[in-house]
């Protein structure tokens, strides 16, 4: 009997390279990206300063590193940060702002959206006082990961960036699935990061790309940045094939996260249907599918024998849509996830 193929929804960080990114990759002329004399990265990052509408940008090797070097050139050491109280920084980056930074974070409440309120924000700013540390950045994540891969509008983000230009601190928007943010309010990128001063997004999630991030924002900022990507252990030599790859996502992988985000959609629908899952199909708005069981753990297992991989964001199951699954593969994940529950039951 033939071994039926594994489902994997754990993340969009599971993707391989289409024939065509592959090829673009083996073609790719490259240079020393340290020297700046890369031709393939050099485009890849004039191509993320017009997408973002910022003054120039920086190549990096992950979502992590880009946050992490954006805190470093926005903070000195003992100020502080506001995040979200479900924020990625905060949750799954190694403590990176504590531990490499020596910036520490401070959260307020995320919404189930991942949304914050400017009046939260204003409260945790800190009074300029020599006994409290000082506030110098607000970081906003969008879409959230761990909020169903919830959206944040223009003006929203520009409530927020407004609170923090009263006290002068810096905004730094966590864009790390920022295209699909863009994609489902049909509105372009430069317009959501339009009120931040720098912006990370990754190449290696549901743009499809294996390797990448980048860090946008003015001049100045990436100047410094770039020597602080060195600091941290960021410095690339030929990484025009990883930038081709980038070059790609951003060229073929933009729209078709529209079929990502259907997808969660009906996956959503349907798990709806099971009579031990708790998750409202509404609040789908892109990729990710969080939702509660009565035994989160359990269930994964149940699953994973099912031949469908997911995980735990918290105590919750987590399933993300991405390049490679296809609607037949919803289905048939639906089918396995009825056995598993029968099993279960």
């Amino acid at each position: 009997m033939t071994e039926r193929h594994i489902i994997d929804l754990r993340s969009d960080t599971v993707t391989v390279p289409s024939e065509g990114m592959r090829a673009a990759m083996a073609a790719a002329p490259v240079g020393d990206d340290v020297y700046g004399e890369d031709p393939t990265v050099n485009r890849l990052q004039q191509m993320a300063a017009e997408i973002t509408g910022k003054e120039a940008t920086l190549f990096v090797t992950s979502g992590t590193m880009g946050n992490l070097v954006a805190i470093m050139g926005h903070c000195q050491r003992g100020d502080e940060a506001i995040c979200g109280s479900e924020a990625h920084i905060l949750h799954y980056e190694g403590a990176s702002p504590a531990h490499v930074a020596n910036v520490q974070l401070w959260p307020v409440p995320n919404d189930d959206r991942g949304g914050i309120d400017p009046d939260d924000v204003r409260r945790a700013i800190r009074a300029r006082a020599p006994y409290n540390p000082r506030t110098a950045l607000l970081m906003i994540e969008n879409t959230h990961n761990r909020c169903s891969g919830g959206v944040l509008t223009p003006g929203e983000i520009r409530a927020l960036a407004g609170v923090a230009r009263e006290h002068a601190v810096a905004v730094h928007i966590d864009g790390a699935r920022i295209f699909n943010a863009a994609v489902a309010l049909g509105v372009p990128v430069h317009e959501l990061v339009a009120d931040a001063d720098t912006v990370s997004f990754c190449f290696s999630k549901g743009l499809g790309a294996p390797v990448g991030s980048i860090l946008c924002g003015s001049a100045g900022f990436i100047e410094r940045a770039r020597r602080l990507r060195r600091v941290v252990g960021g410095g690339l030599r030929q990484a025009g094939v990883l930038a081709a790859a980038a070059i790609y996502s951003l060229e073929h992988m933009v729209d078709r996260l529209r079929d990502d985000h259907e997808n969660a959609r009906a996956l959503a629908h349907g798990l709806a249907e099971l009579p031990m899952v708790r998750i409202d199909p509404a609040s789908i708005h892109t990729n990710i599918v969080i939702f509660d069981v009565p035994d989160p753990a359990g269930f994964v297992r149940a699953l994973r024998a099912e031949g469908v991989l997911c995980g735990l964001s918290g105590d919750r199951v987590r399933m993300v849509t991405h390049y490679g699954i296809e609607r037949s593969d919803i289905d048939d994940a639906l089918g396995r996830i009825r056995a598993a529950v029968t099993a279960i039951a």
